[in-house]
């Protein structure tokens, strides 16, 4: 009887924490804001309230997380990784790791009573669950809905079951597969995770990225006082080799530290020239926490992509990159690689982030003129100016239909125009602002990829000149990569001869690709270089804010 009344005891104390645990989600119900832990967080369930349900309802009077009074040694792995969240781009204090820690310390210390050992082994049991939960429901889904940072994101919608994963963490004799198999399976997130190990352990470095302001840009043969200093930076960073770190003489700038600087710069998204300006400075002394949290909030995006089922087309913003993927694995030996050119940094004129289809390119495009843009940018030459059309191959037209006929440009046209009764469009050709070709993926931003006449704009590093479209250096490789399959025999040569011959015609695509248009201002690659980028449309300050992170000073 004894024991029937102790495990009754058991089962409403566990079912009493449990309901406890899921009730609590409130607003501001973080670990920090609850007496202890146990509490989920609102924001991105993800359905760990059922998960919470669905454990506690099938175990009965049998903890998760305890033996004979005791911790496992699963809970005891896993309470370190809560400790160390930090590790994967998570903060520890988000699942109250020091609260489940005293928790655990308790359970240990043997305190006699029956009840009141099974009232912490139930509150440590459901605590620990519950913030368990949490910590994968995160690593799987991420800690924000993607829609409240601006990004036009589907939601993920392939099966997971949480319950299941948590349960699998308290058998496992190794977490770390676990773990792993509940995080994205894309090749670049994991070289982006241990890039964290790397960047965390440089943050720990103090005065690493403290070097005198020079009084003039650093070439080779200048005198600089920091040299040391520069030397031990770019060493710890792997632009400099070891040997060349520990080289003494005078505190001059060396052709060894201008390849390194170099090195630096072309990870960093400038200028390779080896000279140390007002921009590389700038990157040199960026402390290490910045660029830790650049990691963290980039994992955070990473987290909101689903599987890739069809090999996708990816553009990275800060990047200025596009990667059009042959086969589902991100590999670098079956992607094609090219530089673009991407929205300015203004509001009106930023590239917005969006998953969307391609479904057909069209040769030798006309340039639709959008009203916003005419009205902004060209009406004026054009009242002002009756040579203005002519000149840049303007043309007023009625309707939606390429075959529409030129109107002529007179008064009643162009206030037509200024009212959007007509519209402008730009004629086929090399002078085209679209390039000889686009590629279409329709979307509600009216955004696509084509390519340019300014050619020489991919010469810069800083790649933000459009209106928001998106172009691109390699348009033939790009469509001979999409037209495959598509009848036709679309070979590099019939995709030049169709971009210079003499008729606009559409080609619609044998298979629909589909096309990420994404924002991560950081970039592990294969060959162990970590790639940093400007956080050109201030997305990581405003992620940063949703995530409830201080400003970092």
């Amino acid at each position: 009887m004894k024991r029937e009344r102790l495990g009754r005891l058991w089962a409403a104390l566990l079912m009493g924490a449990a309901t406890a645990a899921w009730a609590c989600a409130g607003p501001g119900s973080g670990a920090q804001s609850i007496a202890g832990p146990g509490c989920v967080r609102p924001a991105g369930d993800h359905g760990v309230a059922a998960a919470m349900r669905e454990i506690y309802r099938a175990r009965g009077t049998v903890p998760l997380w305890s033996r004979n009074g005791a911790p496992t040694a699963q809970a005891r792995e896993v309470l370190r990784r809560l400790e160390h969240a930090d590790r994967y781009g998570l903060r520890s204090r988000d699942y109250a790791a020091r609260s489940l820690e005293r928790l655990a310390a308790a359970l240990e210390s043997g305190q006699p009573g029956a009840r009141a050992r099974a009232a912490r082994t139930a509150r440590f049991d459901v605590s620990l669950t519950a913030q368990t939960l949490q910590f994968i429901a995160d690593l799987h889904y991420g800690r924000v809905d993607p829609r409240k940072a601006g990004f036009h994101l589907a939601a993920r919608r392939e099966p997971f079951d949480l319950a299941a994963a948590v349960e699998r963490l308290a058998t496992a004799s190794d977490v770390t597969p676990v773990i792993e198999s509940v995080e994205p399976q894309f090749y670049h997130y994991r070289l982006l995770e241990q890039a964290l190990q790397r960047y965390l352990a440089l943050a720990r470095q103090p005065g690493l990225t403290e070097l005198p302001r020079p009084n003039r840009p650093l070439e080779l043969g200048s005198r600089y006082a920091g040299v040391p200093a520069l030397r031990r930076l770019l060493a710890a960073l792997g632009d400099l080799a070891s040997a060349d770190a520990n080289a003494s003489g005078p505190a001059r700038i060396d052709a060894a530290l201008v390849a390194a600087v170099r090195r630096f710069q072309s990870r960093h998204g400038l200028k390779p020239d080896g000279i140390v300006g007002r921009a590389t400075y700038a990157a040199l002394v960026t402390p290490m926490a910045y660029r830790v949290r650049q990691i963290d909030l980039t994992l955070e995006r990473w987290r909101w992509l689903p599987v890739f089922r069809t090999p996708p087309i990816i553009v990275n913003i800060p990047e200025f990159r596009l990667f059009a993927f042959r086969t589902t694995a991100d590999r670098k030996a079956s992607i094609l690689q090219m530089d673009v050119i991407v929205g300015k940094a203004y509001p009106l004129t930023r590239t917005p982030v969006f998953t969307a289809d391609m479904r057909y390119i069209i040769f030798r495009p006309y340039w639709d003129i959008p009203h916003d843009i005419m009205k902004r940018e060209m009406l004026a030459h054009i009242r002002d100016d009756p040579r203005y059309l002519a000149e840049q191959h303007l043309q007023i037209v009625r309707g939606d239909s390429d075959a529409a006929q030129p109107l002529p440009a007179s008064p009643q046209n162009v206030e037509a125009l200024a009212a959007g009764l007509l519209r402008l469009r730009q004629e086929p050709g090399p002078q085209n602002a679209l390039g000889l070709i686009k590629f279409i993926f329709p979307n509600a931003h009216d955004v696509y990829l084509h390519s340019t006449p300014a050619h020489q704009l991919f010469g810069q590093a800083r790649r933000a000149f459009s209106h928001g479209c998106i172009r691109v250096s390699d348009p033939v490789a790009l469509a001979a990569l999409v037209l495959r399959g598509t009848p036709g025999n679309w070979t590099p040569e019939k995709i030049a001869a169709a971009m210079s011959g003499a008729k606009t015609f559409r080609v619609t695509l044998a298979r629909p690709v589909r096309v990420m248009i994404l924002y991560g201002t950081v970039l592990a690659t294969e060959s162990g270089q970590v790639l940093f980028f400007e956080d050109l449309y201030a997305e990581d300050r405003r992620l940063a804010a949703l995530l409830g992170l201080k400003p970092l000073p």
